[in-house]
């Protein structure tokens, strides 16, 4: 396993961060447990889930995927060993407060995660989306208090715009609050709009990057290559379907699987700090795994961008003289 910072905090974690959103509804406790198993034999340390986990769109009991990894915990005893990074503001209950980021909601939800987690403290808590309705001033200084109190060590933001991440470190600066480390967005060779400006503004703020998604939902895990896909399948694939084949054809030169490849290239950009992988197998995770070995030098590099182009560049360069 390779290991790195936390953006610009002083904790090391994993290249790769197990992301447990499919525990509960998606995988049993029995497989969850396994893959947990697997992965920190093969080195990862570093655990990324949500309150939200387990209700809404992904099942019907929020909090399930932050029992299952803290009983888990317990179990093991290896709490200390991991660095553990949840999320709060996603609808919790039937209550007004039960969801967004003001500072009643989060005053709840930490006392909420932390007990589903079976810990004191959160490593890395993470604003789960933007709320337009809370000025961030407030939310800041409710994340400064849980700093404070020890129930947290780090701020994390997610699914925020460039601007928003400006706006944040902007407050957190004059007002003397923690500042996110970290910022976890939709990122892989399907999806490359954040470098336009969140990659930007990440660097610009030594925010380490986490990648959501980086199989873009499995079409670049060699969906064209499954004996069991569906026409419906292949439908959905829609547009991207010829560069989905271009890329499968250039994995198969290569001599290394689609999914290896993805995930290898979201680790030669310079602002990635570990993609959130979310295996549903122990085999899918030996294979997320194999990317960490992967060397794409500059005409491989060269050749993805050809079938996977970006917005050309940062902005205002990609649309501007």
């Amino acid at each position: 396993m390779q290991y790195t910072r936390l953006g610009r905090a002083g904790a090391r974690v994993s290249r790769l961060a197990l992301g447990t959103m499919n525990f509960g509804p998606v995988i049993d406790e029995e497989a969850s447990r396994a893959i947990l198993d697997r992965a920190v034999e093969a080195g990862v340390d570093f655990i990324d889930t949500a309150d939200v986990y387990g209700g809404g769109r992904w099942g019907d009991h929020p909090g399930q995927s932050e029992e299952i990894l803290g009983r888990w915990m317990t179990d093991r005893g290896n709490r200390d060993d991991l660095i553990v990074a949840t999320k709060v503001f996603g609808v919790m209950g039937p209550r007004s407060n039960d969801r967004g980021l003001s500072a009643v909601h989060i005053r709840a939800s930490v006392d909420d995660s932390l007990r589903r987690l079976g810990t004191d403290h959160i490593d890395l808590y993470q604003m789960h989306h933007i709320d337009r309705e809370v000025p961030l001033d407030e939310t800041l200084s409710a994340f400064a208090t849980l700093r404070e109190q020890g129930k947290i060590t780090y701020l994390g933001s997610s699914n925020f715009a460039g601007w928003h991440l400006a706006r944040v470190h902007e407050i957190a600066a004059a007002a003397g609050y923690p500042a996110p480390v970290t910022e976890q967005s939709l990122y892989n060779l399907t999806e490359r709009t954040v470098e336009l400006e969140v990659v930007p503004a990440a660097e610009q703020y030594g925010m380490g990057l986490l990648p959501w998604s980086p199989l873009a939902s499995g079409q670049l895990g060699g969906v064209l290559q499954k004996t069991d896909r569906s026409r419906s399948s292949l439908d959905a694939l829609g547009d991207r379907r010829p560069a989905i084949e271009r890329y499968e054809e250039f994995c198969a030169e290569l001599g290394i699987r689609p999914g290896v490849v993805a995930i290898a290239w979201l680790l030669h950009q310079p602002v990635v700090t570990a993609p959130v992988i979310g295996p549903r197998t122990i085999d899918q995770l030996d294979s997320a795994v194999e990317a960490l070995d992967v060397v794409l030098d500059a005409d491989a590099l060269a050749e993805l961008d050809r079938i996977w182009p970006g917005p050309g560049g940062t902005a205002p360069e990609a649309y501007a003289w």
